[in-house]
């Protein structure tokens, strides 16, 4: 089974916490009778706030009743007047980060999530953490911004603050491989491949999966392994490829078709197998199936090949398995621009096209 992103199971606690906050309206409006009841609660709750012997607890509980009668009315812009007012009054409160949280979820729940990634930084970086209910509001706010944040630079000091500070939290093999994204999106490529790496390095890598990224495993295996290796099989172009493979079994020369060979991940499958099966990934020489076969080739290329990707055709390798489908792929290294676009031969396709 495929392990989704284990800080995502947070997310419901996420949402689940800004509908007790901000969904409540309707539980309080069926104990609240009407607006007058509401408004002549709110004048009390003022009144006993203005108290300065009130120790935080007591006036904690009575800062969350109004801010909770606010969001009952559905006064979304008087709960954010009201706790933001507060907090500027009262820098010293030690729940003020409390109160920007609820006020950055106030901002999510009106859809101005810009503003809510504004005041979830600010806690980040102006507050110390504080817990709700046994939960973290740094974490709970990092959880929000791995999600509304669209800057890349965000992301990355988001992704890392999960990674050194909840750990346990959060699957370090998925936040790694984000991290990685994100770093890409950056061309900090140094820093992509130090995340893939660690990403790699997990026991779980091979199963983590991400919307949008379906092949995240395999492209970071590439990566990390094509940095750590001479890098010396590559071709300019797909016809220079090509045309070497196909001058190389003409005449039978089995040891230039094992230099042409991609020497990181090169494979040799069945169209039903996936590349990354280690089955699918066994070093042999070409010599042992060219030996007393008659091996040909297609004039063109397959059909189904195109800018990225390139299937050329080939039969008489054994009595077994005669149909190979050479396949040809453009190398996607941008930390070296040399090599970046250059074509590889990366692995055999055994059998005739499904």
């Amino acid at each position: 089974m495929k392990q989704r992103i284990k800080f995502l199971i947070y997310i419901p606690f996420i949402f689940l916490f800004s509908f007790l906050i901000f969904s409540c309206s309707r539980k309080n409006s069926q104990s609240v009778e009407n607006q007058a009841e509401i408004s002549r609660t709110q004048a009390e709750l003022t009144a006993l706030l203005q108290n300065t012997e009130l120790d935080s607890v007591s006036r904690y509980a009575i800062i969350n009743q109004i801010a909770t009668n606010l969001i009952a009315v559905n006064d979304q812009q008087g709960l954010i007047l009201f706790l933001t007012g507060w907090v500027e009054e009262h820098p010293d409160d030690i729940y003020n980060a409390y109160w920007l949280l609820m006020t950055a979820y106030a901002y999510m729940s009106s859809g101005a999530e810009p503003v809510a990634e504004y005041y979830f930084d600010r806690i980040l970086q102006g507050y110390q953490d504080l817990l709700v209910k046994g939960n973290s509001v740094h974490f709970i706010c990092l959880q929000n911004l791995i999600q509304i944040s669209k800057t890349p630079r965000n992301r990355i000091r988001y992704f890392n603050d999960l990674i050194n500070r909840f750990p346990a939290n959060v699957s370090i093999t998925e936040l790694y491989l984000r991290l990685a994204l994100e770093y890409e999106k950056e061309s900090e490529w140094n820093e992509a491949l130090k995340a893939y790496s660690i990403f790699l390095a997990q026991p779980d890598a091979s199963t983590i999966q991400i919307s949008g990224e379906p092949n995240a495993y395999k492209k970071a295996r590439q990566l990390v392994g094509f940095s750590n290796s001479p890098k010396d099989w590559t071709f300019e172009s797909l016809d220079a490829l090509e045309k070497a493979v196909k001058r190389a079994i003409q005449n039978y020369d089995w040891r230039s078709l094992d230099k042409y060979k991609a020497k990181v991940n090169f494979f040799s499958m069945s169209w039903k197998q996936d590349e990354m099966d280690p089955n699918a990934q066994e070093e042999f020489s070409m010599r042992n199936f060219m030996r007393g076969n008659r091996v040909r080739f297609a004039k063109e290329l397959d059909s189904d090949s195109n800018s990225n990707e390139a299937y050329l055709r080939t039969w008489g390798w054994s009595q077994y398995v005669s149909v190979w489908y050479l396949y040809f792929r453009k190398v996607n290294f941008p930390l070296d621009p040399d090599i970046h676009g250059n074509w590889e031969w990366a692995g055999i396709y055994m059998g005739e096209k499904l």
